[in-house]
C-alpha cells in the first residue's frame, strides 16, 4: 500500500515525459503523476465540458495566501493548468485568496485558461437583506481582481439573500459578464431553502459539501440537481469528520486498486465523483504535490456502484475522532 505521503516522495524522473516544466518539477522535488488525462463532465445547461478536479481557496490555501511570501501558490496553479485542471472556486470572503490567486494568475498568464468560480454575498448575519449596490461593488470587484472582462461562475454564497442577490448576478449575466450563475452552502441546516431556491429559481450550478463520510445531500439535493440540470461543484471531499486523521495509519483497501485509487486523496476524491450529479470537485490546496496527487482522482477508472458500496462502509468503519 502506498500513503499519501509516500506517494508524494516517489515517481520521480517522469516529469519529462509528461510535459511539466522545469521550474515546476523544481517545485514538485521530481514528482508527477502517472500519465493519463483527466476526465470531463458537461454543465448541463449548456453542455460545455469541464474537467472534474479543480482547486478551491479555502482553508490551507486561504492561510497561505494571508502570509507574506504566498508564492507556494504559484506551483499549485502551475500544476493545475499544466496537467488540464481549470476549475478554481473562491470567494471574497476567503480572505487574501481570490486578490492574491488574481495576482499569480495574471502574472502567470493563465487567467484565461481557467475556469474562475467566485462567489457574492453581502447579506449580514442573521438572514438580514443584502445591499443591492453593495453586491454589484462586490462583483465588480472580483472583476477587477480577475482583469478579464467576464467571470466563469458567480454564485450566492451560504444562502445570502437569494431573493435580492440572484437578479443582480443575473443582471451581470444578461449583460455578458458573468457566464453562469449560482447558489452554494456547506451549511445542512441551510438545505431546505437551498432545495426551494433550486426547485423555483433558473441556475446553472450550485455549490455544496458532499464527501463519503458526508452525503446528506444524496437525499434530495443531487437528484433535484440532475431533475433540474443544474450542474454541481463538491466541496468538502474530504469530509466533516477529517478522513484524512480518521484513515492515519490504515492501509488503502485492495479493491482501491481496482479503480486505479493509489492514495487517500484519490479513494476519496474517485468516491465524490461516483455520483452522475458532481460536475466538478474542488478541493482546496497550497501544495503542488497535493495539487497534483489531488489531480489522480480524476483520473483513470472511477468506481463502481459495488465499489461504492464497499467505500461507505469501510469509511463508515473508519474510528470516530474525540469529540464527534
Amino acid at each position: 500500500m502506498i500513503t499519501r505521503r509516500d506517494f508524494l516522495g516517489r515517481s520521480a524522473g517522469l516529469g519529462a515525459t509528461l510535459g511539466l516544466s522545469p521550474s515546476l518539477l523544481q517545485a514538485l522535488g521530481g514528482l508527477a503523476l502517472p500519465q493519463g488525462q483527466l476526465l470531463r463532465r458537461a454543465i448541463p445547461s449548456t453542455g460545455e465540458m469541464i474537467p472534474v478536479i479543480g482547486l478551491g481557496s479555502s482553508a490551507t490555501f486561504a492561510t497561505v495566501a494571508r502570509a507574506e511570501d504566498a508564492s507556494a501558490l504559484k506551483a499549485v496553479f502551475q500544476t493545475m493548468v499544466e496537467r488540464g485542471a481549470r476549475v478554481f472556486d473562491t470567494a471574497p470572503s476567503y480572505g487574501a485568496s481570490e486578490q492574491v490567486a488574481g495576482v499569480i494568475v495574471n502574472e502567470l498568464g493563465i487567467a484565461d485558461k481557467l475556469f474562475w468560480a467566485t462567489k457574492v454575498n453581502v447579506a449580514g448575519r442573521g438572514g438580514t437583506a443584502a445591499d443591492p449596490a453593495a453586491a454589484r461593488a462586490q462583483i465588480e470587484k472580483s472583476l477587477a481582481i480577475l482583469k478579464r472582462p467576464m467571470i466563469d461562475l458567480i454564485q450566492v454564497h451560504n444562502m445570502g439573500d437569494p431573493a435580492t442577490q440572484l437578479p443582480i448576478v443575473r443582471e451581470f449575466k444578461k449583460a455578458g459578464r458573468v457566464r453562469y450563475v449560482g447558489i452554494t452552502t456547506t451549511f445542512p441546516n441551510q438545505y431546505a431553502q437551498l432545495i426551494e431556491v433550486m426547485r423555483n429559481e433558473p441556475l446553472d450550478f450550485i455549490g455544496v459539501d458532499y464527501a463519503a463520510d458526508n452525503r446528506d445531500v444524496e437525499d434530495v439535493i443531487l437528484p433535484l440537481a440532475m431533475e433540474k440540470k443544474i450542474a454541481v461543484l463538491a466541496y468538502a471531499p474530504f469530509g466533516r469528520t477529517s478522513l484524512f486523521r480518521r484513515a492515519a495509519g490504515k492501509e488503502l483497501p485492495a479493491f482501491a486498486k481496482e479503480f486505479d485509487a493509489t492514495t487517500w486523496a484519490q479513494f476519496f476524491l474517485k468516491f465524490t465523483l461516483t455520483h452522475p450529479a458532481i460536475t466538478a470537485v474542488t478541493p482546496a490546496t497550497s501544495q503542488a504535490k497535493n495539487m497534483l496527487d489531488n489531480l489522480g482522482g480524476g483520473m483513470g477508472r472511477l468506481p463502481t456502484a459495488d465499489h461504492r458500496r464497499q467505500i461507505i462502509e469501510f469509511v463508515d468503519a473508519l474510528p470516530q475522532l474525540p469529540g464527534r
